[in-house]
């Protein structure tokens, strides 16, 4: 049975007091209460603070490039669809740079767990707005005030269609810790966008901000009812739904693929003059 210590990794150099580090937490929480030992999972990140979040957890790391979480993610789910694949990005990473991937990853149901750091600034680059950033938002770029309208992950997935959208607050770590379980034992992609106050950069949307706003989503809500959940989605201001916004069943995007059908593609066998056949066609 695995530990805490068991997932240590090096020494977080986050701001004190931000939202990071109770998801950290609850991560490591979770993977132990669910029996989920280091070696079992891999964890994909772009670039930002949240990007540094495996660099925190001992397990199979890969740290790629701005925007680009879900497609290495992508790769290393359909090289190996028995290993756990969980990625991790920020607002700015995910739904800036790599709103593209996340459509697409949506769209074909490739069993990832996505995890966004969703504190609503770019964080690592000192605190120009995001997607999320809510209109007239001063910041250091955007003097006058943000002019584009924020962005809703959670709207948005439940238009695509995503297997699993949720939303968590990094101030309600028992609940989130209830989601992170969730969405790693859901066949299919999962999107869950946890609110993380950034205490450096954005003094809007602060813990007591969010405190005043956020509500856990009633227990007979049904997540499955596509019509209710994206009016769940549009609920934002004075009150933020957490929990499970949409879900739904479909065939994930492994169980597509003949070739691994049977077998992750890393356990079938390889047979090298193959590869010099095709390459005689070459020549």
């Amino acid at each position: 049975m695995s530990s805490l210590d068991d997932y240590k990794g090096q020494t977080p150099a986050w701001c004190p007091g931000c939202g990071n580090f109770s998801i950290l937490k609850t991560f490591k929480d979770a993977m132990v209460e669910m029996g989920i030992e280091p070696h079992k999972f891999a964890i994909v990140s772009g670039i930002g603070q949240a990007g540094k979040f495996p660099h925190y957890v001992r397990c199979n790391t890969f740290n790629g490039l701005h925007g680009r979480t879900l497609p290495v993610a992508t790769a290393i789910r359909l090289a190996n669809h028995d290993m756990l694949t969980i990625a991790v990005a920020g607002d700015g990473d995910c739904y800036g740079e790599g709103g593209n991937h996340l459509m697409h990853a949506m769209r074909r149901n490739i069993s990832v767990k996505l995890f966004v750091h969703d504190n609503q600034i770019y964080g690592l680059t000192k605190g120009q707005a995001s997607p999320t950033s809510m209109e007239g938002m001063v910041t250091k770029n955007q003097p006058f005030g943000v002019f584009s309208e924020q962005l809703n992950p959670m709207a948005l997935a439940v238009a695509l269609d995503c297997s699993l959208a949720a939303r968590g607050f990094a101030g309600d770590i028992e609940h989130l810790k209830g989601l992170i379980k969730q969405a790693v034992n859901h066949k299919g992609f999962t999107l869950v966008d946890i609110l993380q106050p950034c205490v450096t950069f954005n003094k809007i949307n602060t813990y007591e901000w969010y405190r005043q706003r956020v509500y856990r989503i009633e227990p007979d809500y049904d997540p499955e009812n596509r019509a209710a959940a994206f009016n769940k989605a549009l609920e934002w201001g004075d009150r933020i739904p957490i929990g499970i916004i949409y879900k739904n069943n479909r065939p994930t995007f492994e169980e597509r693929i003949p070739v691994i059908k049977e077998a992750p593609l890393v356990k079938q066998p390889f047979d090298p003059k193959k590869i010099e056949n095709t390459l005689k066609e070459f020549y």
